[in-house]
C-alpha cells in the first residue's frame, strides 16, 4: 500500500511493519495504529490530528517534521527510541506506559502531558515546559528543574528525588 501523499480518515492499521515508508504529505485524522513497526519513517509534512498509536514501535522518527496544523496524537504501550520532538506544542499530549529512550523533548510545551509510567531513560529535556504535567509511576527521567518549567507537576516517590542530581548534594 502507498502511502506518501494520501490522506486516511477513521482508518485502523494492524500488525503492520512499515519500516523506512514514506508519510510525506500524508493526513491522518482519527486514525489508530497498533501493533505496527513505525521505524525510520519519512514524516516530511505529514499530519496526525487525533491519531493513537497503540503498542507500536516508533525509532528514529524526526516528528518535528510533522505538519502541526491541529497536530494532536497519542501514545500507549509503544517503543518511542532516538526521536525527535523538539520545538513542538505537544500540550496534552500521552505518554502511556511507553519506553521513551534516547528521545529529544526539546524546547518542547508539554504542557499537561501524561508521562504516566513510562521509561524515559537517556531522553532529553531542556527549556520543556512541563507544567501540569504528570510523570506518576515513570522512570528514569533526567529533567533540570533550573532549565525546564515544572508548575504544579505530579511526580511519584521515589523517582521524585532524581530532580536532585543537577545539584552537589547528598541525601542519607
Amino acid at each position: 500500500m502507498e502511502y506518501q501523499d494520501q490522506e486516511f480518515e477513521g482508518e485502523t492499521f494492524s500488525d503492520l511493519d512499515l519500516t523506512e515508508r514514506s508519510f510525506k504529505n500524508t493526513k491522518f485524522i482519527d486514525c489508530v495504529f497498533q501493533n505496527c513497526n513505525l521505524s525510520n519513517i519519512d514524516l516530511n509534512n505529514t499530519r496526525f490530528q487525533d491519531v493513537r498509536f497503540i503498542d507500536c514501535k516508533v525509532m528514529g522518527l524526526d516528528i518535528s517534521k510533522c505538519n502541526d496544523f491541529l497536530l494532536s496524537f497519542s501514545f500507549e504501550g509503544c517503543l518511542l527510541s532516538y526521536s525527535i520532538f523538539s520545538d513542538m506544542d505537544l500540550e496534552n499530549t500521552e505518554f502511556i506506559n511507553c519506553k521513551i529512550h534516547g528521545c529529544d523533548l526539546v524546547n518542547t510545551n508539554l504542557k499537561n502531558a501524561n508521562f504516566d509510567g513510562s521509561d524515559l531513560m537517556d531522553s532529553m529535556f531542556g527549556n520543556t515546559d512541563l507544567s501540569f504535567a504528570s510523570f506518576r509511576n515513570a522512570k528514569n527521567y533526567e529533567i533540570d528543574p533550573n532549565n525546564n518549567r515544572l508548575q504544579k507537576t505530579k511526580f511519584s516517590i521515589p523517582e521524585v528525588l532524581s530532580l536532585l542530581n543537577v545539584f552537589d548534594i547528598e541525601i542519607d
